[in-house]
């Protein structure tokens, strides 16, 4: 027997055969945890138990839903890097986002704590759960199966809300073939199959290329930039529909001398736009007039030299990156990165990475799998409901 360092109640080592009465409370209490690794309770055999069941985990990310933590990004060209984002004790060790693969494979995105990556010589994705370890090849669809100048792929992996269990990923790409079309293929992880190929036709011959940035989840819809023969574009995949369409942007924004610009959510979840002319980022939404149909709509703009203190009279900055859930931009100027929150506007100074890499942001709700040997600050006494934050030996 253990004593609580504390309250001196005697506590066994070992969980009981049977389900406690407590168990209720304890899930209760479990869940209201902040998402930080820092709150994290180190559990005892009884909360291993519980913080197992696939049933509390998909509670507790429901729960924490919209307050999904930036764990930090991996960090595309050279190679593939991992930069921690929180400061101790918050800060996860490297060695678990450490990718060991000995094919060349490119980032494609990351949501809902899982990673997604390409290899184009083995043509497969790689679906990558750094916080359980755990990874899983997929071979690409038979209508993917090209390479090279010919054609192009993207992709997004994505959870349902709460599911800990299961999983999809989206597969996006132009063959390079006459007529010039964009397929979409989806993988359920709860079915081990893909599904059947969806198509759209691209309005032009020219050259068909996503701009090397991750996919962006607005309400039920996935969107990629593209490039289609200079001009700007958007692809969106619904994930209800299962069914795909291609969008130039509005106005003069699409023209091949047009602004950058990042697909972004906009107010209420929808999809928007980022635009960045030189200091100036300016945001776009859409909304429905009178009529009924979705029409684009300049927002408000961010100086970004005045925000970030930059000398306007240096190189501007450029966009190499987006959190979606946590709705901030990166930006590399002269002198470092910078991660701008873009509803508060707040902002934090990062190292200078490599011209020409690009930001992929893990963010994702803690699931308290107790197998994570983080240092913790909170600690729990389970059996007793003890309010007194114990140490409980083991």
């Amino acid at each position: 027997m253990a004593a609580c360092l504390r309250c001196r109640r005697r506590l066994p080592l070992s969980p009981p055969a049977a389900p406690l009465e407590d168990d209720g409370l304890l899930s209760e209490n479990l869940l209201r945890l902040p998402p930080q690794p820092s709150s994290l309770p180190r559990a005892s055999a009884v909360c291993s138990r519980l913080l197992s069941d696939p049933a509390f985990r998909r509670r507790f990310r429901i729960h924490h839903r919209g307050s999904a933590l930036l764990l930090g990004s991996f960090i595309h060209y050279p190679g593939i890097t991992f930069q921690p984002a929180p400061d101790a004790p918050d800060r996860l060790p490297l060695e678990q986002f450490r990718l060991k693969l000995d094919d060349h494979y490119i980032a494609l995105g990351c949501r809902h704590g899982l990673a997604l990556f390409f290899l184009p010589i083995r043509l497969q994705v790689l679906v990558w759960d750094p916080l359980a370890g755990h990874q899983l090849r997929l071979a690409v669809p038979p209508d993917f199966e090209f390479q090279g100048a010919k054609g192009d792929i993207s992709g997004a992996v994505l959870r349902a809300a709460g599911d800990v269990d299961h999983f999809r990923v989206v597969l996006v790409g132009c063959d390079g073939e006459q007529p010039r079309t964009a397929l979409a293929c989806v993988y359920s992880s709860e079915t081990g199959v893909w599904g059947g190929c969806v198509s759209t036709p691209i309005p032009s011959e020219g050259l068909f290329i996503f701009r090397g940035e991750p996919a962006m989840l607005a309400g039920d819809r996935l969107h990629w930039s593209v490039t289609v023969a200079g001009s700007r574009g958007i692809l969106k995949f619904d994930l209800d529909r299962q069914s795909l369409d291609l969008s130039l942007l509005p106005g003069d924004y699409y023209t091949p001398l047009s602004p950058e610009f990042t697909v972004v959510r906009a107010e209420g979840g929808r999809m928007g736009f980022l635009f960045l002319h030189r200091f100036i980022a300016e945001l776009w939404s859409t909304k429905r007039n009178r009529d009924g149909v979705e029409i684009w709509t300049p927002g408000r703009s961010i100086e970004l030299d005045k925000l970030l203190g930059l000398n306007s009279e240096k190189e501007p900055p450029q966009m190499i990156g987006y959190a979606e859930e946590n709705n901030a931009v990166f930006f590399r100027a002269a002198d470092a990165d910078y991660m701008v929150h873009l509803e508060s506007l707040q902002f934090n100074k990062l190292p200078k990475t490599t011209v020409g890499s690009y930001y992929h942001p893990f963010e994702t709700v803690h699931t308290p799998v107790p197998s994570l040997r983080w240092r913790i600050k909170f600690w729990l006494c389970p059996l007793y409901n003890c309010n007194f934050g114990c140490h409980i030996p083991h």
